[in-house]
């Protein structure tokens, strides 16, 4: 069995305008590298839950109204749930990227 994820075997995925990523399924673990960008729209609120590194940039993130900053180097980490609803938010020229872990239901 490899152990090693080589995530620039993976092509990325264009999700959306200002957004998109590269995933590895292991088991019930997901494992994304994500962009986001100027550009970026989130449709709705975010409910799921994530762990994770900021790579390189800086994004902004609304949690139901509270806004906090991530810059490179920093890990974040939001439960699931209604209370921790949250969307990126990119401002103008940002640009973020991100390692996510995600629990697969």
């Amino acid at each position: 069995m490899n152990h090693k994820v080589e995530f620039n075997k993976i092509e990325w995925i264009e999700a959306a305008i200002g957004f998109k990523y590269k995933a590895f399924i292991g088991g019930n673990q997901k494992i994304r590298l994500v962009e986001f960008s100027e550009g970026l729209k989130e449709p709705d609120w975010c409910k799921n839950g994530h762990s994770g590194y900021v790579v390189d940039g800086e994004c902004k993130i609304d949690f139901n109204g509270k806004i906090e900053c991530f810059n490179k180097g920093d890990i974040l980490h939001i439960p699931t749930s209604e209370e921790d609803k949250h969307m990126v938010m990119m401002d103008k020229g940002g640009w973020v990227q991100m390692i996510l872990f995600e629990q697969i239901k």
